[in-house]
């Protein structure tokens, strides 16, 4: 019988598991303008939907993925994710068309709604509240080391091979992750604790959910700031090439903005307990509206001209960093009453906020014209409201 972990390789082993998701994302941006040259050349802008379909499958995978979690443990709901997962990315490399690409990235997405969707359900299993959101905030500054070496990753691979060949790096990936997870993970829901998989139950668990004031307000901003995220990936290498012509640098800076990015976990891991999460909420909502104002208006007007650069450079880590400032609270807020149906409460959150927030963020990313003006645009839409409605928490959870 395994041993439990210690909470360094808990966090540890659940970062990795995380960045499965993060790396499946942006080791693909370097290579978005290959692929549309390749399979998409009339309509550059298609490229970007090799991003949001792999997180449109995330979304629907996450709503299997947790209930199964639920009736039949943790650990083999991953392990045949991961399966779907490896499957999916052999899918990838050989496609012949991008229709086929992005049918194999949805399914390549819902294979990684099990890391994400059932890793926080066994973060729930062992903590709640405050400490929930501390540890997942450990996990989160972890994580954000993916994204920083992650387009890197992927030019390299370019460099030396093609842009298929990326699919293989996510394989070896995924495969040596889980079998750090089979090795050394122990189940984390006991046998007396799961939930039967049926349809009534599964109902009388989704009313529930949706009686949850604070649970529902947490979802619907997980939703708004998702697409901020979303929309930034989809146009940010259209920006660095056609807007800064910057291009061959976009790995290294993204690395940059990345690493910068950390902070927002490391800063919120220190002062949640403290502070509460509502009030981190609250205050890195209204610092993420100021900030877009005053870049989107800068830019239109052309103020910011000779600081365009650094400008949107600041901006961009202050997107990376409001993940690590919100995801974590939002989480924790939403599962704070739900630990006795952890994965499908997860599931169903995750779901509702990665579908929708994809929705939101495929018409901006779409929109791009050049300029980075209608990803700033969206994205002070999504933060106001992401503003407002967490405002609307007045109660100070514990």
């Amino acid at each position: 019988m395994l041993k439990p972990l210690s909470q360094r390789e808990f966090v540890a082993l659940n970062a990795m598991l995380f960045a499965t998701v993060a790396l499946s994302i942006d080791a693909m941006l370097p290579a978005l303008p290959a692929i549309a040259a390749a399979l998409s050349p009339d309509a550059p802008n298609l490229a970007q939907l090799v991003v949001t379909s792999f997180v449109l499958g995330m979304g629907i995978g996450t709503l299997i993925s947790g209930p199964l979690s639920d009736a039949f443990g943790r650990k083999p709901v991953l392990i045949g994710c991961a399966t779907l997962y490896l499957l999916s990315a052999a899918l990838c490399f050989a496609t012949p068309s991008l229709e086929t690409l992005l049918i194999a990235r949805v399914l390549q997405g819902a294979g990684a709604a099990g890391p994400r969707a059932v890793g926080t359900a066994m973060i729930r299993d062992l903590f709640k509240g405050r400490d929930m959101a501390r540890i997942v905030s450990f996990v989160m500054m972890i994580f954000t080391l993916v994204p920083a070496v992650a387009p890197l990753l992927g030019k390299g691979v370019m460099l030396v091979a093609g842009w298929r060949d990326i699919f293989l790096v996510f394989m070896v990936f995924a495969l040596l992750v889980n079998l750090w997870l089979v090795l050394r993970q122990p189940e984390t829901l006991p046998p007396a604790a799961r939930r039967p998989l049926r349809a009534g139950l599964l109902w009388a668990a989704a009313k529930e959910l949706a009686r949850h004031r604070v649970a529902l307000i947490a979802t619907a901003c997980q939703t708004l700031t998702s697409a901020c995220l979303f929309a930034t990936l989809s146009s940010i290498q259209g920006i660095f090439e056609q807007y800064f012509d910057r291009a061959a640098g976009f790995p290294l800076w993204f690395t940059l903005i990345a690493l910068c990015a950390i902070s927002g976990s490391f800063v919120n891991s220190r002062i949640v307990v403290v502070v509460g999460m509502r009030r981190v909420l609250v205050a890195t909502y209204v610092a993420q509206v100021a900030l877009t104002l005053v870049v989107l208006s800068g830019l239109a007007s052309g103020i910011l001209a000779p600081l365009a650069f650094a400008a949107f450079l600041l901006w961009a880590i202050g997107i990376f960093a409001m993940m690590g400032l919100t995801m974590g609270n939002l989480n924790a807020l939403a599962m704070e009453d739900l630990g006795h149906i952890a994965g499908f409460a997860s599931s169903l959150i995750t779901a509702i906020s990665t579908v929708a927030s994809v929705l939101l963020a495929i018409p901006v990313g779409q929109a791009f014209n050049g300029t980075p003006l209608p990803l700033l645009g969206g994205v002070l839409v999504f933060s106001i409201l992401a503003l407002g409605l967490i405002l609307l928490v007045r109660k100070k959870p514990r």
